[in-house]
């Protein structure tokens, strides 16, 4: 036989406790000879009630004993008399009968209404307010102290203002959502009732991981998260309870007609910095990227006021920022992306930055050209096909003002990880060196729109800032949602069986799944998976290839996973006919998404193994390779069963839907072609302007080179 473990039940909360404890490790009740519950190690199921035992010997003519399996029961050790049930009195709020000793209602800890001295006895005090005379009984001892003892166990609890969570007083967080204990938790308490709980989203434990990026990588199962507006209105009382829940030594102190004379001086980007500034104490990131999608400064310092406004003088100091107080507490996390942000936020200049007039325009040109395809199929699509490249002028400029200008417009560090830590990019040197087809990183935005600002990036030269491309993707979505789901169903069921991982879901859970998706696609700033990536190349009507790494990985260098980014992404819901060859270029590191751009070149005679590509000397063609670095084919998203059935049959795929040859050295690539002369001209106005700012300062640098050699003459 195996070891019998034996319990006692407590007979408030009915759980199951230790036969050394002497209180209930719940409710903290004091022990009494209830029932003991005997069962076996592991032991669950229908037969777990069949173990409920007495701790002495039942006697079957003794019908007072009471057996109660069902857990939501009080079991008794005796059964209450008519007398002692009418000595009970009923608490106004719940109507739960207490016992007459109660000082509080057990169940809601409410009050006890008194019409009489606390002195009287039961009896008198129940024939004074109640009007009839009650029945005296002898009163339980064991049930008053045990009243008592809840009850001063429940006042030195403190209350959590976001969960409502009753914690011990030594917690200093809630251990429910790990918020902060106030203060002052008699005042938070009566200033809860107006103040919106916090929802607590879990965003990183769910079913099946999809990333972290805000390009794609959210997760696929995820509770719905609050909009930014209500979220920004409980950050806002939260500082309040903050600046609010003070000792009665403090208020002494504190001039609080000076404080509410700060609080409404404080605008809605005042309030994103404080709550930033409170969210990396406490570890929420969501405030800090909050402030950050706002355009608030990285650099900004706590002033005077602000410190007394949050009143917490072992955290907030004067003159600290979000770097500062990141340090203190240890945030890595977040200080590598603040870290990132404010290297980013240094020197950017780009050519949407320069002349925002243009910029508009192009925007309103980009609305224009939106149309939705009558039939079945009714996804909207781009009439104009435009490709960005950088100017061939930048080659004029002295060699200090093309560094600056590298410096402004790309982004250093994801050009450094594609080309170095893992060679994505620029790794075969007939590319880039004899064929002049290097690929540049365009420096974006991280406001959680990189995947739509890339896509704009690389076509047209601007950022997604008025959520056109996104309510667009939207759109297209939703009203081909047949369409599309029907291809992300069948490629999810493969990818997830050639990783070995044999299991069906059912219709509902694939529904569940799809509708997260189409949420993500209506709000701002979220997440974005590779299905979008699949919607926009049909937006576009030409092919996506995304270089991307291989794994995701943490800030401190540890893989957590599969990107699942990297690969081609062809309209394959459109008519070849309807579509065009020259695709675009998209790199993806750490959660982010760049556009890859070329350089304009003098144009190309009958390069890349003998394919002639007539072109003149207007032409840009840059040769994209479709291996990797291991010289395997990139994968081919959202393929059918017939499509993915071998090697050869994607190859061919790709010569179908792109313009594709095979260099010298037996490379397969892609030919993206671009003209001046079909280029936009707002795009070219835009980029012409962006480029004067530079050839401004060539005289400068031009003078500065001069001295040098005059120096070194001497």
């Amino acid at each position: 036989m195996t070891e019998q473990r034996v319990k006692w039940v407590c007979d408030y909360c009915t759980y199951e406790n230790w036969p050394s404890a002497v209180k209930c490790t719940m409710c903290r009740a004091q022990r009494s000879r209830g029932p003991i519950i005997t069962e076996e190690p592991y032991k669950h199921g229908p037969d777990r009630d069949s173990a409920l035992e007495w701790d002495s010997p039942r006697p079957e003519s003794d019908s007072s004993l009471l057996i109660c399996p069902d857990s939501s029961a009080r079991p008794r050790v005796r059964t209450p008399s008519m007398a002692e049930i009418a000595s009970k009195w009923s608490c106004q709020i719940c109507t739960y009968l207490n016992w007459p000793r109660a000082i509080r209602c057990t169940q809601c800890l409410c009050q006890r209404p008194r019409t009489s001295s606390p002195t009287e006895s039961p009896h008198t005090s129940g024939s004074n307010a109640g009007g009839r005379l009650a029945l005296h009984s002898p009163v339980d001892t064991c049930e008053e102290y045990n009243d008592r003892n809840r009850l001063n166990t429940h006042q030195q609890h403190w209350t959590c203002t976001a969960c409502t969570y009753q914690n011990w007083p030594k917690t200093t967080k809630c251990v429910v959502c790990d918020h902060p204990k106030p203060n002052n938790t008699q005042e938070v308490a009566d200033l809860a009732e107006s103040v919106e709980p916090t929802p607590i989203i879990n965003e990183q434990d769910r079913a099946r991981w999809r990333g972290v990026c805000s390009g794609g990588q959210g997760q696929r199962r995820s509770p719905p998260t609050p909009k930014r507006e209500d979220r920004g209105k409980m950050d806002f009382q939260r500082i309040e309870l903050a600046a609010g829940a003070m000792s009665s030594k403090e208020e002494q102190e504190v001039d609080f007609k000076k404080l509410k004379q700060i609080r409404n001086r404080l605008r809605k980007t005042d309030w994103l910095f404080l709550n930033a500034c409170a969210g990396v104490v406490e570890g929420d990131l969501a405030a800090v990227e909050a402030y950050k999608s706002s355009g608030g400064d990285i650099a900004r310092q706590l002033t005077a006021d602000e410190v007394q406004l949050l009143n917490r003088s072992s955290a907030f100091d004067v003159g600290f920022t979000l770097v500062h107080l990141a340090i203190r507490f240890q945030r890595q996390d977040m200080l590598a992306i603040l870290l990132t942000e404010v290297s980013q936020q240094a020197a950017k200049c780009i050519p949407s930055m320069v002349c925002p007039e243009v910029t508009e325009q192009i925007r309103r040109e980009i609305a224009a050209s939106l149309h939705q395809r009558k039939g079945d199929f009714a996804c909207y699509f781009l009439t104009d096909l435009l490709t960005f490249t950088l100017p061939a002028d930048i080659e004029d400029l002295p060699p200090a003002v093309q560094e600056k200008l590298f410096d402004e417009v790309l982004d250093r560090d994801v050009q450094k990880e594609l080309e170095e830590e893992s060679p994505v990019i620029n790794w075969s040197l007939e590319l880039g060196t004899r064929l002049d087809s290097r690929l540049y990183a365009l420096w974006n935005r991280t406001a959680g729109d990189c995947l739509l600002d890339s896509v704009l990036q690389a076509t047209w030269g601007i950022y997604d800032k008025d959520s056109v491309l996104r309510k667009t993707l939207h759109d297209s979505l939703h009203d081909c949602s047949h369409w599309f789901y029907t291809r992300w169903k069948e490629w999810e069921s493969w990818y997830s069986q050639s990783f070995g991982l044999h299991f069906s879901l059912r219709e509902e859970q694939w529904q569940e799944d799809w509708a997260f998706i189409l949420s993500l696609a209506s709000q701002p700033g979220a997440s974005l998976e590779q299905t979008h990536i699949f919607v926009l190349a049909h937006i576009l009507r030409r092919p996506i290839i995304v270089y991307g790494v291989k794994y995701y990985k943490s800030f401190r260098g540890e893989t957590l996973g599969y990107t699942r980014f990297q690969g081609v992404y062809l309209p394959l819901l459109w008519e070849q006919s309807f579509c065009w060859k020259s695709p675009i270029a998209l790199g993806y590191t750490r959660g982010h998404f760049s556009a890859l751009v070329a350089m304009e070149n003098d144009g190309y005679d009958n390069r890349g193994a003998g394919a002639n590509l007539n072109t003149d000397d207007d032409v840009t063609v840059t040769f994209l390779p479709l291996v990797d670095s291991e010289r395997k084919l990139l994968h081919i998203h959202f393929l059918s069963a017939p499509e993915m059935r071998s090697e050869e049959q994607q190859e061919k795929l790709l010569r179908e839907w792109l313009d594709c040859c095979v260099t010298d050295g037996g490379m397969l690539v892609a030919m993206q072609k671009s003209s001046r002369r079909r280029n936009h001209p707002l795009v070219t106005q835009m980029v012409e302007k962006w480029l004067d700012r530079y050839r401004q300062i060539r005289p400068c640098a031009s003078l500065s080179d001069g001295e040098e050699d005059e120096d070194e003459d001497e």
